[in-house]
């Protein structure tokens, strides 16, 4: 039985296994850690993580990291919503996965034949890359403050808000989290440290809590 994700609303799951079928689409296991896709430029690819959780990667030429987006069950990527260059990123797989890819040419293809159930995929495809380009923007606006004690309280107001509450648990290794950031860890580890000394922050065993 297929789950029903958002990239497959409204969709009959007969009809949507003949439509994959059609698309040729392949499925693939990936462990922890493994690579996903080594370089996203140049694929009219869409990958849908159908279990699992993975990261899109960019790799500077120095080896220095950067996380631009974390992606979960459900969620998809591909080339084609990306503004950087893309043959710099990479997605890795931070639990094991299980992924589906598709071809947007033969997407749209299937979209000019009498096939009813292309348009909708697209549709929902559509209605995805919208969501993600309003995250984008709200990432760019954490990687333009410029500090890292501004990341930081940016990230974790951001963190609180989603929750609802002054307190949570970083999802992020201490190290993943300067990748995120985009910042040296042991600069970000001396900031954390001065936001408590501020009594802005309490931090313990990685659980946020927000004074101000």
């Amino acid at each position: 039985m297929l789950e029903k994700y958002r990239i497959y609303e409204n969709i009959e799951e007969k009809d949507l296994k003949k439509l994959l079928t059609t698309l040729q689409s392949s499925t693939h296991f990936y462990k922890t850690d493994q690579t996903i896709i080594y370089s996203l430029g140049n694929r009219d690819i869409i990958g849908i993580i159908e279990q699992g959780t993975a990261n899109l990667m960019r790799f500077d030429f120095d080896g220095k990291r950067t996380i631009i987006e974390e992606m979960s069950t459900g969620d998809i990527f591909s080339d084609m919503f990306i503004s950087t260059n893309s043959s710099e990123l990479s997605v890795i797989a931070t639990t094991d996965c299980k992924v589906t890819f598709i071809e947007y040419n033969e997407l749209i293809r299937e979209c000019q034949t009498n096939n009813k159930t292309a348009p909708i995929l697209l549709d929902n495809l559509i209605k995805l890359i919208s969501e993600k380009l309003v995250k984008r923007n709200q990432r760019i606006e954490l990687l333009t403050k410029r500090s890292i004690r501004a990341k930081l309280l940016h990230y974790f107001e951001t963190e609180s808000k989603k929750l609802n509450s002054k307190s949570f648990n970083l999802k992020y290794s201490y190290t993943d989290l300067a990748d995120y950031l985009s910042v040296d860890r042991s600069a970000m580890m001396r900031e954390i440290k001065n936001l408590k000394d501020d009594k802005l922050i309490t931090d313990v065993n990685k659980k946020i809590t927000i004074l101000y």
